[in-house]
């Protein structure tokens, strides 16, 4: 999730004895287990996973591992409510913001994207990491940077053939890469007639954050899904991507240790835009639009940006700081991306 510098972090000792024992209560009988699996362990587990665990995860400050779009204050969740109002009136003509509620999936406890924000929706809900979504009626689902951090299957192109990566426990108590036995084919992995694959091509495929959107747009409810996050398309994750895009993130620092401080880093990979269009789609939602972070607010924010440039004027205020981050292709603008879809 977020944002961090490229630097790589310094050695580290290893999982801590508790993250071990959980791996080897999770484990086969051979110590293995695959690379979803112990990511999904690493980040929800109960009470040692990353996201689980009570600890500060997202700001600027030192002791945070990224930042996100939340971090720029309240003017994104303000962005966020002007476009969702706006969105509905494109698509229904005269609607009252009033019959739908906001809901936000995967928040912080610390709060949500609308907190502290005015807006004309009837009511807000934020369902954090392990609570039920229970949608129904008229919505507005949103995310932020919730589908990057879902557990990724990783595989290796090997003599022709895709082999799925694992991790195992050691000889001497630590956790290693692996391959697991027997060749993959499965109709998602990058084929031939795309490109030409070269051996040791890694494939990060993040099939849980296809089947999460799956899952969210089956529940009985309509309105808007709207989701923040970074991604490729299935073509780029086939061909651009030999290591694989999964990377580690840790006190602002990017660091390709996937297997270092299990439950105390962040794991983060591109999703698909292409798998989770079509399981909206598949769902009944009209083609989703995908668009960067700042096309997304510069079409459908726009007259709310136009009254905050004009009531801010000449000043250099943090307002007008936060929005630079938010905007500008340089920072948040163009590394983010936004697929929205109507149902």
């Amino acid at each position: 999730m977020g944002s961090s510098t490229s630097n790589d972090l310094p050695p580290c000792s290893g999982p801590a004895p508790e993250f071990l024992a959980a791996f080897r209560l999770a484990a086969n009988a051979d110590g293995v287990m695959s690379f979803a699996d112990f990511m999904g362990l690493a980040l929800y587990h109960p009470e040692l996973g990353y996201y689980r665990r009570e600890q500060i995860r997202v700001g600027r400050t030192p002791e945070a591992d990224f930042y996100t779009a939340t971090s720029s204050g309240p003017i994104f969740g303000e962005l966020i409510a002007a476009a969702a109002v706006q969105l509905l009136g494109k698509h229904r003509g005269e609607i009252d913001p009033a019959d739908y509620t906001f809901i936000e999936i995967g928040a912080e406890p610390s709060g949500g994207v609308l907190t502290g924000v005015e807006h004309g929706f009837g009511a807000t809900r934020t369902v954090r990491v392990g609570e039920e979504a229970a949608l129904s009626g008229k919505c507005v689902v949103f995310s932020n940077e919730l589908f990057d951090a879902q557990p990724l299957r990783r595989f290796v192109h090997t003599g022709g053939v895709w082999l799925e990566l694992g991790v195992r426990l050691n000889a001497e108590g630590q956790l290693e890469n692996c391959r697991l036995p027997g060749a993959v084919n499965e109709p998602w992995l990058p084929s031939a007639s795309l490109a030409t694959v070269d051996d040791g091509y890694v494939f990060d495929a993040p099939r849980a954050a296809a089947k999460l959107a799956g899952n969210l747009a089956a529940a009985d409810w309509e309105g808007l899904f709207i989701a923040f996050d970074y991604g490729k398309s299935a073509i780029a994750l086939s061909t651009e991507c030999p290591e694989g895009t999964l990377r580690a993130y840790h006190r602002h620092r990017q660091s390709n240790a996937l297997l270092d401080r299990p439950g105390e880093q962040d794991l983060t990979g591109h999703v698909c835009w292409d798998w989770l269009a079509e399981a909206l789609v598949d769902k009944g939602f009209a083609e989703p639009v995908l668009e960067s972070q700042e096309a997304f607010f510069m079409k459908n924010a726009g007259d709310y940006l136009s009254q905050v440039f004009a009531k801010e004027g000449g000043n250099f205020s943090q307002r007008k700081m936060a929005l630079m981050q938010l905007l500008h292709p340089g920072n948040l603008g163009q590394k983010f991306q936004v697929l929205h879809a109507r149902r």
